[in-house]
């Protein structure tokens, strides 16, 4: 675990400084700088390219992760990361000029309930075709071991353009509508910069040649390309079908929700950069025992950090909603308790995804990803009209909790690994019981200096538990390793 726990501690660190970089936009600077309907326009769009861009790029992101290490010689590494620059263009080119012949139809389609969207439909396509390569190229730098300044790109470099965007609109420096193709610019700059540092960390030489076993990578991708576009339908399925049923708005109070429980999915982020190809690697050369420490490791380990994430988010989540000072944005806070929970059951599955994908049965995330894409439409379209945009979290939750619980029951039938043990029920008893213990204990004083109060005190309480329980060796030596005192 040196290296995992190496990189994932960089990138966890890059993931909370992008993370508080973005709750600074989402929560304060969103809300009070940027109209509403043009808040929901963004989250609009950026998420509708979210759900296109596995296919535009022909799910070549996660074939370079799965075949790179399948190649033996350096002229075969070179000539299949060239070709996954190419490829992509076999889509890209013919959907564009679709698109162009179909703009209106699609456009009006789109735009039915809020007209706003249709002049930016456009910028959709470019912005998954930004988004996608700079996803290639990144790829390109995790089978080396090297996912840090990626991340770096990833979470902090367009967070960061878009504070300055922002103030440029207070300050009347850009329109909203200038800001809107301001931030399709930033995506394609951080495109840009991906590609020159894939380009320096791998130094490859430009060989055209077909890879060898490209029959096997281009079914391995039309496969992924489904399950990706139906693994971006589940996480952005929402804020693309809350305009065709509610005001545009309405996109904006979802998606600080949304943003403030994502905190929670902060330690999988960083682990998977690195986990994820350490997987591939262990799968490709057939060391399943490796494979299970990984899984049990990543499982119990996510759940410790992600249920103090849990905790700290629910428990102080009034006086959150107090500081952003909007009353119509407090329509998110049950959606805020319902996503964390569906994100603390993605941590459970730890390493599982990977672990499918990078199997031989990768075609079973195939069928789950169809299957969980069309039950979240159907159930988005049943509850957000029953309960407005709470249903649309209650969908998510619903099919989290339900295809986790079939992944993880695969898995064990297949390959007789599973990720839990009796530690992990005991993490999940010490979440309920200080969740119990703090919920009605309330400060009356300024929401900052309450939510100092609180997270402290839970804090302390939280670290002692799992210390003195022993749930996770990892945990317990960066306890005992970083903690100003001891706990005996």
């Amino acid at each position: 675990m040196g290296i995992v726990l190496k990189q994932s501690f960089l990138n966890t660190l890059i993931l909370f400084l992008g993370f508080s970089i973005g709750g600074i936009n989402v929560l304060f600077l969103f809300t009070h700088f940027l109209h509403e309907d043009y808040f929901g326009l963004i989250t609009f769009l950026l998420s509708t390219a979210t759900i296109i861009l596995p296919l535009l790029v022909f799910g070549m992101q996660h074939s370079v992760i799965k075949f790179y290490s399948f190649y033996t010689s350096k002229k075969e590494q070179d000539s299949f990361l060239i070709s996954t620059i190419f490829i992509p263009l076999l889509i890209i080119i013919p959907v564009g000029l679709i698109g162009i012949y179909l703009y209106d139809v699609i456009a009006n389609w789109i735009s039915s309930e809020n007209t706003l969207i249709k002049d930016y439909t456009s910028l959709i396509f470019i912005t998954a075709i930004f988004m996608g390569y700079f996803e290639v190229f990144y790829s390109w730098t995790k089978v080396k071991f090297n996912s840090v300044f990626g991340n770096f790109i990833k979470e902090l470099f367009a967070r960061i353009c878009t504070s300055f965007l922002l103030i440029a609109v207070y300050f009347k420096l850009l329109t909203n509508d200038e800001f809107i193709y301001a931030i399709v610019l930033v995506y394609g700059i951080r495109a840009f910069i991906m590609k020159l540092y894939a380009f320096y960390v791998c130094r490859p030489q430009l060989v055209f040649k077909i890879p060898m076993n490209i029959k096997e990578i281009l079914s391995f991708s039309l496969y992924i390309i489904v399950a990706g576009s139906a693994a971006g339908v589940l996480l952005e399925i929402d804020k693309f079908m809350i305009p065709q049923m509610e005001q545009i708005a309405e996109v904006a109070y979802y998606s600080v929700g949304i943003y403030i429980a994502s905190v929670i999915a902060i330690p999988t982020r960083a682990m998977q950069h690195i986990t994820t190809p350490i997987t591939a690697k262990d799968m490709n050369e057939n060391k399943l025992a490796d494979v299970e420490k990984l899984y049990k490791q990543t499982s119990i380990n996510l759940l410790v950090i992600g249920g103090l994430f849990f905790l700290l988010i629910n428990l102080n989540i009034s006086d959150l909603y107090m500081l952003i000072n909007k009353p119509q944005f407090t329509k998110g806070i049950w959606i805020v308790f319902i996503i964390s929970l569906a994100k603390l059951m993605e941590l459970a599955l730890g390493t599982g995804n990977a672990i499918l994908v990078n199997s031989k049965y990768y075609k079973i995330f195939f069928y789950l990803s169809l299957a969980m894409a069309i039950s979240v439409i159907l159930l988005n379209k049943w509850l957000i009209h029953l309960i407005g945009i709470n249903g649309a979290a209650l969908a998510t939750l619903i099919v989290v909790v339900f295809y986790t619980i079939f992944k993880i029951l695969y898995i064990k039938g297949k390959l007789n690994i599973q990720p839990f043990s009796r530690q992990t029920s005991k993490v999940i008893t010490v979440i309920i019981v200080v969740f119990g213990l703090f919920y009605f204990w309330n400060f009356s004083f300024h929401p900052i200096l309450n939510i100092v109060l609180k997270s402290l005190i839970l804090v302390v309480t939280y670290v002692v538990l799992i210390k003195k329980l022993e749930i996770s060796k990892d945990i317990n030596s960066l306890i005992s390793k970083y903690l100003f005192f001891k706990i005996k």
